[in-house]
């Protein structure tokens, strides 16, 4: 079976198509609920990702962006007003971080809407079921998760996970 049409990357879709939809509708839903619901969601678009085998062909073909500037601003709006205060934390990975002496400060929902918008922008690109722009897609999607979005999930789960778990210094 096509790399594209395996169920590796059909799960992936999956996932990525409930985190986004999950993300635009964030505003209804109450703070416990939101932690609930990233904390199982983000490990699971990690591991849906990792599993996918290397993409070996690809097209280069010129990709629309699907997520707006303004979707991307209104999900994190959304996620920063839910979390307040906790939004913020600090970042031990950031690339400025060994140049710094102080520490870096960044959002949980910074970081969930960089995600939403690669997410999203592969969604609506992969739905439209032409071959070489879906594996385009995929391709661009996983080269952004290893080298963008899989540490952001991660450093956004850590974060989350203290807030959830509510674990002081």
């Amino acid at each position: 079976m096509e790399l594209i049409y395996s169920s590796y990357t059909i799960d992936f879709a999956k996932v990525a198509v409930e985190y986004c939809a999950w993300l635009e509708a964030v505003r209804k839903n109450e703070k416990d609920v939101f932690l609930e619901q990233i904390t199982r969601i983000l490990p699971l678009l990690y591991l849906k990702a990792t599993v996918i085998p290397e993409i070996e062909e690809t097209f280069d073909s010129s990709l629309p962006q699907g997520i707006t500037e303004s979707a991307y601003e209104n999900v994190r709006m959304a996620v920063a007003d839910l979390l307040g205060e906790d939004d913020l934390f600090l970042e031990t990975f950031h690339p400025d971080m060994m140049y710094s002496d102080t520490p870096i400060a960044v959002t949980i929902s910074e970081c969930l809407a960089d995600i939403y918008q690669d997410l999203g922008n592969f969604i609506s690109v992969f739905k439209n079921g032409q071959r070489e722009t879906m594996i385009d897609s995929l391709s661009l999607c996983l080269d952004d998760f290893k080298n963008y979005w899989g540490q952001k999930s991660l450093n956004a789960l850590r974060a989350l996970h203290r807030i959830k778990y509510q674990i002081k210094d």
